[in-house]
């Protein structure tokens, strides 16, 4: 008997009615196990079983005429028309997600929830100030916030499972809008345990060497490429004694002494005023971070995210950059170390 060739399949499946046709449950086997990039644990988040999420992939490739993923007993690979599926599907599933905010609306009143995706211990008082007004205007209306690095926020984003993201930005793509929203300044702290606690009179070279925490963007190549640049300057140890994608942890590994980490100066103001941090050189020109707002112009926002959106932009373009940037002068206890460096 003879068998179909792939460009036959793709002839019949490419055309009109495959949305009719197609077991729309293939596609969340599919989605789930892009995620956990193994059928074990795509199984087991599915409550399947294992031979019956690989029999769905192969319904799927079938149906699509296409090989999605390559498979071995050591390999999960998937294939570039694989991966060009799970972007459609990812935006397919993040929309489906948002048809809960779509159907809290209610007449009248601004209500149903605000998603936001944000990277993590974002200080901002703009964004303060427009949460406290957006309450204060719409009380029926909820803000729904989740954390995670900003890699997770753009993804989501792109996904459409929030309406704004509020992160870091490395590559700035065409499907997706950025409003600067901030520049906030990285600087070197350590803790209490630390050998440098408060040291002054201290010099970059004074960190030669030195045990280090960072961020895992904290590399040439990523979101926090000025930081990793004076990382690299200061010649702190290169193996880090502790890394995270999470300010909170980081900081939390820093006070327990691990070692030197960049931390936002405005968002650790408080902890070295209460003695739970220090700031270490350099006092002076420290690196500078933008954030920015990010939307997906085809994600579908209800009236209450579409409010929340329109007063938050309002704001921004209304306070001068100036008064966006936070910590960029040295505060007075930078100066003081300065002045014991004089002869």
């Amino acid at each position: 008997m003879a068998t179909r060739k792939e460009s036959d399949v793709r002839t019949e499946t490419g055309g009109p009615g495959l949305a009719r046709r197609l077991d729309w449950n293939l596609l969340r086997c599919f989605y789930v196990l892009m995620q956990e990039k193994s059928f074990t644990e795509a199984a087991q988040k599915l409550d399947l079983k294992q031979p019956t999420v690989s029999n769905a992939l192969r319904r799927l490739e079938e149906t699509l005429g296409r090989r999605l993923i390559d498979r071995g007993p050591r390999t999960f690979e998937p294939t570039v028309y694989g991966e060009a599926l799970f972007r459609q599907v990812e935006q397919i599933f993040g929309s489906i997600d948002r048809l809960s905010a779509i159907m809290e609306e209610e007449g009248g009143a601004v209500s149903g929830r605000v998603a936001i995706a944000m990277a993590t211990h974002v200080m901002s008082p703009l964004i303060d100030g427009v949460l406290a007004d957006f309450r204060a205007r719409h009380p029926k209306a909820s803000i729904a916030i989740t954390v995670s690095s900003s890699r997770n926020v753009v993804e989501s984003v792109r996904a459409r499972k929030c309406a704004l993201g509020v992160c870091l930005v490395r590559d700035k793509t065409p499907d997706l809008q950025y409003t600067h929203l901030f520049r906030e300044h990285f600087g070197f702290f350590c803790g209490p345990p630390h050998r440098l606690f408060g040291a002054e009179g201290l010099s970059l070279e004074d960190l030669r060497g030195e045990p280090a925490v960072s961020f895992d963007t904290d590399q040439v190549n990523d979101v926090l490429q000025p930081v990793a640049l004076l990382r690299e300057q200061a010649a702190l140890d290169p193996n880090p004694a502790g890394v995270s994608n999470n300010l909170e942890e980081v900081r939390r590994m820093v006070v327990a002494g691990l070692g030197v980490a960049p931390l936002p100066i405005h968002v650790v103001e408080r902890d070295v005023k209460d003695g739970l941090l220090w700031r270490l050189p350099p006092y002076d020109d420290p690196p500078a971070i933008d954030l920015y707002v990010v939307a997906n112009p085809e994600t579908q926002l209800n009236r209450a995210e579409l409010e929340f959106k329109r007063m938050l932009l309002e704001r921004i373009t209304a306070t001068p950059l100036a008064e966006r940037i936070y910590a960029a002068k040295a505060d007075e206890s930078g100066a003081r170390r300065r002045a014991a460096r004089r002869p």
